[in-house]
């Protein structure tokens, strides 16, 4: 298999678009609503269990921020059965490592472990599932471990608010306007019970999907899945509400001080459709090729030839309800964030009113299957990706055929999306400053 991908990649790096190895795999459900999906690759002798929680901080209460993240943490405290402290003693000690991560629209678990192992990973993520231990200890030191990753990562690093000042100009109604670690002082003043309904709420079997992948036998696989899973009593069913946003018809301006730097930023930021729509791939296209590394169009024009600029670059967000594709760059001494902007709006323009060339076309072609080979290259990766579309997507098997839309879209198409999406009425103008003083050291 790691020969395989070694040939696949070799030839994508020569510009050839190479076909990826068909991913295979089983889905069923559990009586408790508990979606599973096995994949068997017995390539190397190693299994990943992992389970996706369809909660995010989209889930939470406006007046309650931050709880999804939390609990990314605090779910690793312990168990009835596992003793506070020993979560990753006992999975290190067994060879193996874990992690997890919180977006907007899910939570994700996972333990990676030697084949021999897999007994150990099912049971253990079962006892995060059915007998976590909510206690005040647990929640008082997590909230410690937040606070200092807030001021080190957002607070106190530079340009580490983008992110919220974008997030809360381009979204008025919808729970995307707040950011995955949500607000120190929502934390604070919610009560032990606050985090246990939480729990309650949103960790229950109906509202996850459980992956195994790797190098097990399918038959033992499905009798432990049954023995640990099976028992979790089925959560009340979630009733989600719908948030929608108007569209921008007008440019939203807005400037936030960031005390932490000392070169102002530009920064411009689109609100795009969701992730599950064929506009949303084809943005996706739009962003590879405006800025997408220093081959970009915006990075060798702006930074390269004309050096206007020390940096240009781009986040895309691709999220279940709404995007964002955020551009961002740093002025030349003498030059401005208005310069950087007609420079930008001027590729934007060519792409609007102009079909790409067709050689640029073939580099998109080639640099998504590219990724699309990378993010399937291991175990970990197919796992996440096969929760991901079925959680998120509904479908599981775009694992095997996502890549074909993104082979489907046309330059026309290209053309068309930038017409719809990427003008200066439908975007913020976010300028990131300095603090006044310091401009005047």
């Amino acid at each position: 298999m790691k020969k395989t991908i070694m040939a696949i990649s070799t030839a994508l790096l020569f510009g050839g678009v190479a076909t990826a190895q068909k991913i295979t795999f089983e889905e069923y459900d559990l009586n408790n609503g508990m979606h599973v999906i096995l994949h068997q690759d017995n390539s190397a002798p190693v299994v990943i269990t992992s389970v996706m929680y369809h909660v995010g901080s989209k889930d939470e209460n406006p007046n309650k921020t931050g709880f999804a993240h939390f609990f990314e943490h605090l779910l690793f405290e312990g168990t009835q059965n596992i003793k506070r402290g020993e979560w990753f003693n006992i999975v290190t000690a067994n060879g193996g490592v874990n992690n997890a991560n919180t977006s907007d629209d899910r939570t994700y678990y996972y333990e990676v472990f030697p084949s021999n192992n897999l007994e150990l990973a099912l049971w253990m993520e079962s006892e995060r599932l059915m007998h976590p231990v909510i206690n005040q200890i647990g929640v008082d030191t997590q909230k410690g471990v937040i606070k200092e990753e807030k001021n080190s990562r957002y607070d106190n690093q530079p340009y580490g608010k983008i992110i919220e000042a974008v997030k809360e100009n381009l979204f008025t109604n919808h729970p995307y306007r707040w950011t995955t670690i949500g607000s120190t002082e929502h934390l604070n003043s919610a009560k032990l019970e606050d985090f246990k309904a939480f729990n309650e709420k949103f960790y229950v079997p109906n509202n996850a999907v459980l992956v195994v992948a790797g190098d097990f036998e399918q038959g033992q696989a499905k009798e432990w899945i049954q023995k640990y899973f099976g028992p979790i009593k089925k959560g009340d069913e979630i009733k989600r509400e719908t948030f929608i946003e108007k569209p921008i018809t007008e440019t939203i301006k807005a400037t936030h001080i960031d005390p932490n730097i000392q070169i102002p930023m530009l920064v411009a930021a689109y609100r795009t459709p969701s992730m599950k729509t064929r506009d949303a791939r084809i943005l996706d296209f739009i962003s590879s090729y405006l800025s997408d590394g220093k081959s970009s169009k915006l990075y060798k024009k702006i930074v390269d030839d004309k050096k206007k600029a020390l940096q240009i670059g781009a986040v895309g967000f691709n999220q279940e309800d709404y995007g964002m594709y955020i551009l961002y760059g740093l002025p030349m001494t003498n030059f401005t964030n208005e310069d950087l902007l007609r420079e930008i709006d001027e590729e934007i323009v060519k792409i609007q009113t102009e079909l790409i060339s067709e050689k640029d076309y073939q580099k998109l072609l080639n640099q998504f299957e590219n990724q699309y080979v990378n993010q399937n290259s291991s175990v970990e990766g197919i796992a996440e990706n096969l929760a991901k579309y079925y959680l998120l997507y509904g479908d599981v098997n775009l694992i095997n055929t996502d890549i074909d839309i993104y082979h489907s879209i046309t330059r026309e198409e290209i053309r068309a999306v930038a017409q719809k999406y990427l003008n200066p009425n439908q975007r913020l103008i976010l300028d990131y400053i300095p603090s006044p003083e310091k401009n005047e050291n």
